[in-house]
C-alpha cells in the first residue's frame, strides 16, 4: 500500500502539468454590444466569434430575444449546418441567416423593424470542443430617427470647415483677379491721358507761329515801302 504512494503522486503531477500546458477551450464572442436603427427598416445583427478548434458541422448558434419592458425569452434563430427559422411569433418571415461560419460570423438580418423589437439580443455560439464562453449581447434600440453620434458631429464638423476653407480660397482668388484688373484699367486710362496730352499742339508752339507771321509781315511792308521810295 505504501508502495503505491509515491506512483499515485507522480501521476498526479503529470495530470497537472497536462492541465496547465492545454489551452482552455472557450468560445469568445464579438458583438456592437449597442445599436440604434430606423423603425420601418432592416437592420444586420452582428455577431462574430473566435476559437480554438476548427469550425465544422458540429458548430451550433442561437438567437434569442429579451424585451425591454420585461417578459420571457424569445427564440429568435437557430444555426446547425442549415439555417432554422422561428415557425411562430414575433420573428416569423422576419429573419434570415447572413452568417459565413467559415470566417468566423453567424449574423443574421432581421427586417421591417417595430418599436416592440426593442430590447436584447442574444448571440450563443458552440464549437465543440469549445463550448464554454460568454454569450454576445446587443441592445437594439428601435427610433423614429436615428441620433447624430459623435462620429457624425466630428464628420459634420470636418466637412462644414474644408467648405469654409474653400470658399475662403474662392474669395482670395476673386479679390485678387478683381484687384489686377483694375490696375491694369488704371495703367491703361493713364496711357490715354498721355498720348491724348501728347496730340493736342501746345500754346507755346502756337505763340511762336504767330510771331513767325508777324515776322515776316513786317518784312513784307518794308520792301513794299521801298518800291514805292525808289
Amino acid at each position: 500500500m505504501y508502495g503505491q504512494s509515491p506512483t499515485r503522486a507522480v501521476l498526479f503531477l503529470l495530470g497537472v502539468q497536462l492541465t496547465a500546458l492545454w489551452p482552455v477551450a472557450a468560445v469568445e464572442i464579438y458583438t456592437p454590444r449597442v445599436l440604434e436603427a430606423v423603425n420601418g427598416t432592416d437592420v444586420r445583427l452582428k455577431c462574430t466569434f473566435s476559437s480554438f478548434a476548427p469550425v465544422g458541422d458540429a458548430l451550433t448558434v442561437t438567437w434569442n430575444f429579451r424585451p425591454r419592458d420585461g417578459g420571457p425569452e424569445q427564440f429568435v434563430f437557430y444555426y446547425h449546418v442549415d439555417p432554422f427559422k422561428p415557425m411562430s411569433g414575433r420573428f416569423k418571415d422576419r429573419v434570415v441567416w447572413d452568417g459565413n461560419p467559415e470566417r468566423y460570423d453567424v449574423s443574421i438580418l432581421l427586417w421591417k423593424l417595430q418599436f416592440d423589437d426593442n430590447g436584447t439580443y442574444t448571440c450563443q455560439v458552440k464549437n465543440p470542443p469549445d463550448v464554454d464562453g460568454l454569450i454576445g449581447e446587443i441592445q437594439l434600440s428601435v427610433v423614429q430617427t436615428v441620433r447624430f453620434s459623435e462620429i457624425h458631429f466630428l464628420a459634420l464638423a470636418i466637412g462644414s470647415a474644408c467648405g469654409l476653407m474653400v470658399i475662403i480660397v474662392i474669395v482670395v482668388v476673386l479679390f485678387q483677379h478683381f484687384r489686377k484688373k483694375r490696375r491694369a484699367e488704371r495703367a491703361h486710362k493713364v496711357v490715354e491721358i498721355k498720348s491724348a496730352s501728347e496730340s493736342v499742339p501746345r500754346k507755346d508752339s502756337h505763340a511762336d507761329v504767330r510771331k513767325e507771321e508777324e515776322k515776316l509781315n513786317q518784312e513784307k511792308k518794308a520792301s513794299i515801302s521801298l518800291e514805292y521810295t525808289d
